[in-house]
């Protein structure tokens, strides 16, 4: 799993599978069920560890990617399919006038992955704009309002565990995003703006973005460095030397290496701040 994840770290899947739309989707899901492996679905691999050890089911991956949208005026409702990226349709609907995806600009991974884990920055969240997410429950598609989502900070329903009693776990297919009008230049200049700060910010080298989600009302990353934990290293996994709340693949890390970092962040910074730090990253 190492070439299907932004860290390039993780040890082999059974299987491995790439859909391209509902129907080889639900298909997959039933073969799983007929053969009896466990079945878990990803997005970009950008926010995901798999351990060394592997996975003994079926890793599979949505690539639907088409997307419509309708005009209402001075809105918009925007249709886009889970599989595209989040940061590419929100520089097309910049470009084409639509506001509401600014804060998006650079974020990796798919629109999936997003509405998964409500992802966001620069003051705006999948939350703020998601009207509705089509997913796939069961063999069955089912339109899920946002509200049932239930999303807070970085989590949802779905990425807090909301399954079926049996079965495999539901998949996102597609999410219908609320949109304004805006000014194509202005929408832009943001992004730019965005772009170059999330460039000065952004560790080189291989990673997954954030490790941990910032407790309420402080930066996991502030107290990372307070903690002096900048720059340690276990294997070839170091905790940024510019963002203490990235751990970086320096070459040839393990997922052991992670975890060890991790373990040691939770622990260290438990015993000096009182405060548990609780992962973003799925690990598999």
């Amino acid at each position: 799993m190492a070439r299907h994840t932004s860290w390039r770290i993780g040890g082999p899947t059974r299987y491995y599978a790439e859909v391209y739309d509902a129907n080889q989707a639900r298909a997959l899901a039933a073969w799983a069920c007929g053969v009896g492996v466990e079945l878990i679905w990803v997005g970009g691999g950008t926010n995901l560890l798999v351990r060394d050890a592997g996975f003994p089911g079926i890793i599979a991956r949505y690539r639907a990617q088409s997307w419509q949208i309708d005009d209402l005026g001075d809105a918009a409702i925007l249709q886009v399919e889970a599989g595209a990226s989040l940061a590419g349709v929100a520089r097309r609907m910049a470009g084409l006038g639509w506001a509401g995806m600014a804060w998006a600009e650079g974020v990796p991974g798919t629109i999936g992955g997003a509405v998964f884990g409500n992802v966001g920055c620069y003051g705006g969240d999948i939350a703020g704009q998601l009207q509705s997410a089509r997913l796939l429950v069961g063999g069955a598609e089912e339109e899920w309002p946002a509200e049932r989502m239930a999303y807070g900070y970085r989590r949802s329903a779905l990425k807090d565990g909301a399954a079926p009693p049996s079965g495999p776990p539901p998949l996102i297919l597609a999410a219908c995003l609320r949109l304004q009008r805006g000014d194509p230049d202005a929408l832009a200049a943001t992004m730019a703006r965005i772009a170059v700060e999330r460039k000065a910010k952004t560790p080189w080298g291989r990673s997954c973005g954030s490790v941990f989600r910032n407790p309420p009302g402080q930066s996991a990353g502030q107290m990372i460095e307070r903690a002096g934990l900048k720059g340690m290293r276990v294997g070839n996994a170091e905790i940024s030397q510019r963002h203490a709340n990235y751990i970086v693949n320096l070459g040839g890390a393990s997922s052991a290496d992670v975890l060890s970092l991790i373990a040691f962040v939770q622990e260290t910074v438990r015993r000096q701040f009182g405060v548990d730090l609780e992962l973003e990253v799925r690990v598999i």
